[in-house]
């Protein structure tokens, strides 16, 4: 008997079929196949016309699900040379899906109602209120950040943010000093040199 532990192929045209290994394994009860008891008012040969035919059918069987098998195969590849992937296929099927509702009775009926909806009179007031509670914000908003930007300028004027800039910019360069490369970082309140000769 073969092991618990053993690969089942799913795709095996025998599979939830007993195993070939369990048919040596006694059932309390059964007979061998010699002795097996007919069905009553059954002759011997009937029996074994019906034993011939029900192996033709399972080999048929067997023979079908290998071409199934093989087909399926085939229109894989099929689909990969055409560039059509399961997601191509999922957004066609979503696709065809939407359309589908579009096309639904419950669809049509929701979308009159909001086109009715949209053509009352309440709608277009509430509209225009919006629209014109939307413009007064943006207006709004547009003074608060020209104010706020006229008012950082007006601070970066300020002598006390320019000492302040100065001395940060002191202390970066005590503490930074060289930048590694033979020149030095300048203060901030040091002038820029003019260099003499444009360079090449």
């Amino acid at each position: 008997m073969e092991s618990a532990n053993q690969d089942i192929n799913l795709n095996s045209p025998n599979k939830g079929l007993v195993s070939d290994t369990m048919t040596d394994v006694p059932v309390e009860g059964a007979t061998s196949s010699a002795n097996t008891m007919l069905p009553t008012g059954m002759t011997e040969e009937e029996s074994e016309e019906l034993r011939i035919e029900l192996s033709k059918v399972e080999e048929e069987i067997h023979t079908l699900r290998q071409v199934l098998s093989a087909k399926e195969r085939h229109a894989n590849e099929l689909k990969r040379k055409l560039g059509l992937s399961p997601l191509n296929e999922l957004k066609q099927n979503l696709t065809k899906g939407w359309q589908d509702v579009q096309t639904s009775n419950a669809y049509l009926s929701a979308s009159a109602t909001l086109e009715d909806i949209s053509r009352s009179e309440a709608y277009k007031k509430t509209q225009e209120t919006l629209s014109q509670a939307g413009q007064k914000t943006s207006a709004a908003l547009s003074t608060v950040g020209t104010a706020i930007s006229r008012r950082i300028g007006d601070m970066r004027n300020s002598a006390t943010f320019k000492s302040f800039e100065d001395k940060v910019g002191n202390i970066k360069f005590k503490v930074v000093g060289g930048n590694g490369n033979g020149e030095g970082v300048r203060s901030p309140t040091e002038p820029i040199p003019v260099q003499d000769k444009a360079p090449l």
